[in-house]
């Protein structure tokens, strides 16, 4: 690997880093057709291509060839090997977006051992709500040992207190190790590759159980179906590597074809977003992911300034990929209409759908010389309460939904009601799903993997409809409020009070409270930035009626302070968390001000 410390230059002459090529020279693209991903590995390591690491102003700090990292993961291999990590046992890896993590990720592939990615304390709020959460983890996963950044291991130290560990370092510290007589042990199709703890485990993790052959079995999907990898293809990311989206999307799957991908951290995107444009524009970047909020902060950002005035080219961005969250049409065709100067197609727009226990992806809309961008359904918000998702002409009169494409070749889709009926076209029920991508379960966990996977199905426990052969997905089952009889979605709350003045995504939670009488009452949880009590009391009334006027229910309004309302590690309002944190008192209400 080259830094810009130890990339060799001319005395007087300060160093200079250069990316990985686009393409390897006479190495042939082959599009995740291996067995493991150790042996994607050693193919990668034949070319030039790799992954390149850029800073928040957008200088390129660390480049990792493939070369290269089969090298170092090798080496860190043995060491794990000879330290008397045997093949099955877990190492927690705290997921920077570095070399260093990529490096010990792919050791245990090697060595047999199964790495489990674990979140950043950057990703929560707060302090305990971290300990709490690595330490479900580590427990949960048996780990034997937990690597990270060594800013980061006190907080290991403290959650790993009651656990017996082997290590608690960094990789300096494995390379320390002797390598000594220690095996590589590369696993088998059948065997374990990793296990991923969904974004929303907390108090009760669920580990997701990932074979090489159902990853590689994605990665296939993913490569020759999905994004339409191939020579010329670059890909872009600043998503997290412990979520899915971040770890496979853009980690694995890129690698399974031999793409040199650029990394911004997740952290400096959100301080300064448009250097991810910046990061696909001088390399010429193709493919690109991001939550809806993403593309809001970008366009957001760019709104302030005079047009054509950032020298971007986004003329080769094709597969501008929409996922992690519920799509938001208007959020999308606001960002398409501020980079349109700058050579932005809306028709990039590819909105998917996936999830861990799929390893990742399930549909994906047309890209390449089918893309259309954007497939948008408005359906009858009264016939959407009943289940069904019958089309209206006026979108102000009913709720605005987005295609997320067609099922990915091999696998299997259902939509069935609460009896198991299998349901026909733009009837709203219980997304189920099969096919080689499909986990072998979670990790110790054998009754709530017999609950959710049946007779090779997997229940996801999101509702969806068939749009013709393609599938929308309205939301999940566990959300939705039932509300005097009335099935209401919270997103539709959420939406509404993000859109008043002053107000913005991911400013609401909406849930429902018990009373004292017992009666479920629907309350919104909303961030307030306000220390005027008048200008509290016109917010919340102003809520309260646009909520009654736009979703036909009164709720209570309860402000709470700004940044108060949990996320979760892909960035998701962490609804579920929210409503456990405000019932505990974690989070506080404001006063709201005088009545009015």
């Amino acid at each position: 690997m080259q830094t810009a410390a130890t990339a060799p230059h001319t005395p007087g002459v300060a160093p200079a880093l250069s990316p990985t090529p686009t393409d390897s020279r006479h190495l042939v693209r082959r599009l995740a057709d291996f067995a493991t991903l150790t042996e994607a590995v050693d193919y990668a390591a034949k070319g030039e291509t790799g992954f390149n690491f850029y800073s928040a102003r957008g200088d390129l700090n660390a480049v990792l060839s493939y070369r290269d990292l089969r090298d170092a993961a090798m080496s860190h291999g043995r060491r794990l090997s000879a330290a008397g990590i045997k093949p099955g046992d877990r190492i927690a890896l705290l997921a920077a977006t570095s070399p260093d993590f990529l490096k010990l990720f792919f050791a245990c592939q090697y060595a047999g051992i199964i790495p489990v990615p674990m979140p950043l304390p950057t990703a929560f709020g707060r302090r305990e709500a971290y300990i709490d959460q690595i330490k479900g983890q580590m427990a949960s996963s048996g780990a034997r040992m937990a690597l990270g950044a060594a800013e980061f291991l006190p907080l290991v130290k403290e959650a790993a207190a009651n656990v017996s560990l082997a290590l608690i370092g960094t990789l300096a510290d494995v390379a320390a190790l002797p390598e000594g007589k220690g095996a590589l042990n590369p696993g088998t199709p059948d065997d374990l590759s990793y296990i991923q703890y969904s974004s929303g485990s907390t108090r009760f993790p669920k580990g997701v159980m990932v074979t090489h052959a159902s990853l590689l079995a994605n990665g296939v999907a993913m490569n020759q179906f999905g994004v339409r990898n191939g020579p010329g293809e670059r890909a872009a990311s600043w998503l997290p590597f412990f979520h899915d989206m971040g770890l496979v999307g853009f980690m694995l799957a890129p690698l399974m074809a031999q793409s040199s991908i650029d990394y911004l951290t997740t952290e400096d995107f959100a301080r300064r977003p448009l250097t991810w444009l910046k990061m696909i524009s001088e390399n010429g970047g193709t493919m690109s992911y991001a939550p809806s909020f993403g593309y809001e902060l970008c366009a957001r950002r760019v709104s302030t300034m005079p047009e054509g005035s950032l020298g971007l080219d986004l003329s080769k961005w094709r597969v501008a990929g929409i996922g992690g969250e519920m799509i938001k049409p208007k959020v999308m065709q606001a960002f398409a209409a501020a980079f349109k100067p700058y050579g932005f197609s809306d028709k990039a727009f590819c909105a998917s759908y996936g999830l861990a226990e799929a390893v990742l992806a399930i549909s994906f809309a047309p890209t390449g010389k089918d893309a259309a961008g954007m497939r948008i359904d408005h359906v009858n918000k009264d016939a959407l309460e009943d289940h069904r998702a019958e089309p209206v002409a006026n979108p102000e009169d009913g709720r605005t939904f987005v295609s997320c494409g067609k099922l990915i070749p091999g696998h299997g889709l259902e939509i069935r009601d609460e009896t198991g009926k299998v349901l026909g076209q733009r009837l709203v029920g219980r997304v189920y799903i099969s096919g080689p991508s499909i986990m072998k379960g979670y990790f110790n966990e054998p009754e709530t993997t017999a609950e959710f996977l049946k007779d090779g199905w997997l229940d996801t426990g999101d509702l969806g409809y068939w749009l013709d052969d393609e599938l929308v997905i309205v939301g999940r089952a566990k959300d939705m409020m039932i509300i005097n009889g009335r099935n209401v979605w919270p997103q539709d709350i959420e939406w509404t009070v993000e859109h008043i003045d002053g107000l913005k995504s991911g400013d609401g939670a909406a849930i429902l409270l018990t009373d004292a009488t017992g009666a479920e009452k629907p309350t919104i949880l909303v961030q307030c930035r306000m220390s005027d009590l008048n200008e509290r009391a016109k917010i919340a009334a102003e809520v309260k009626a646009r909520v009654q006027e736009a979703v036909g229910v009164t709720c209570d309004v309860v402000l709470v302070p700004a940044r108060s309302l949990p996320k979760t590690t892909s960035g998701k309002l962490a609804r579920g968390r929210a409503k456990t944190m405000f019932l505990s008192g974690e989070i506080a209400a404001l006063d709201a001000g005088p009545a009015i």
